[in-house]
């Protein structure tokens, strides 16, 4: 049967995270239920990541195999239509070959947190971003972040009821920016690894946030790495100002010939 690859976009504030979940509304759950409107009994789909409740995504990856030779446009269109109106949209779509994974042939994924300090409520941004009510120091957060890079047990990191084989994973970026924000500023943190461990993107915000307020120091930070103790992480911040931005794999998908 033809294989297809889906990119993905979705708002996670109405979901129980990506993973299909019985008798609960999730991400995986609404498209599958859009593609049985196109074949009753396609075998589902299998997303390159599982993001928690809440989390959203530009760029979350599926594929699934489908008796119908589609056009690539046509399919994304139809599932659109049947997708209404919940917030996913398939925002790509792409023939690809039988031994193409969604999540085995992934080389790369990368994350975008947003958080914003401001005193006055967001309301544009209301569930997109976390906000606080202090003042952050972008360049101590950076040193902070500078200490988790590299090949790490990252234990400390990783939720209890992580299923991870291994806390060992190799972190390849964590950049901290600093932009303008209405009465503000919103900092964004891109962070890009092979794979991730469950909690981790949002157990190192919330511990680079506590260094950017002063409470934590950037050495504190590699002794909470070194301690491999789950107790020495900080606060775990909220899932809402994190995305899943983009899945690489070693030849694009959804690259179109010039």
């Amino acid at each position: 049967m033809p294989r297809y690859a889906l990119k993905i976009e979705y708002h996670g504030k109405p979901f129980v995270g990506w993973q299909r979940q019985n008798g609960l509304r999730s991400v995986q759950g609404a498209v599958e239920d859009a593609l049985r409107k196109l074949q009753k009994d396609h075998d589902g789909i299998q997303g390159a990541g599982r993001t928690d409740a809440g989390v959203h995504a530009y760029g979350q990856v599926a594929h699934v195999d489908l008796e119908r030779d589609w056009e690539a446009f046509r399919l994304s269109e139809a599932l659109n239509y049947h997708l209404k109106p919940d917030p996913v949209a398939i925002v790509d779509a792409a023939r690809v070959d039988e031994d193409f994974h969604a999540r085995f042939s992934a080389t790369e994924r990368k994350y975008i947190f947003r958080l914003v300090s401001r005193r006055a409520p967001v309301t544009h941004d209301a569930g997109n971003v976390w906000q606080v009510r202090h003042d952050l120091d972008a360049g101590a957060m950076q040193e902070g972040a500078n200490r988790l890079l590299g090949r790490h047990d990252f234990t400390t990191f990783r939720s209890t009821i992580c299923q991870a084989n291994s806390p060992v994973r190799t972190l390849d970026e964590l950049t901290v920016t600093q932009h303008p924000y209405p009465d503000g500023t919103e900092f964004r943190f891109f962070v890009r690894a092979r794979s991730f461990l469950h909690n981790q993107v949002r157990s190192f915000v919330g511990t680079l946030e506590r260094v950017g307020a002063g409470s934590w120091t950037p050495d504190d930070v590699s002794d909470a790495l070194n301690a491999t103790d789950r107790a020495a992480c900080g606060p775990v911040c909220p899932p809402h100002g994190l995305y899943l931005a983009d899945v690489t794999y070693p030849q694009n998908p959804f690259q179109k010939d010039p």
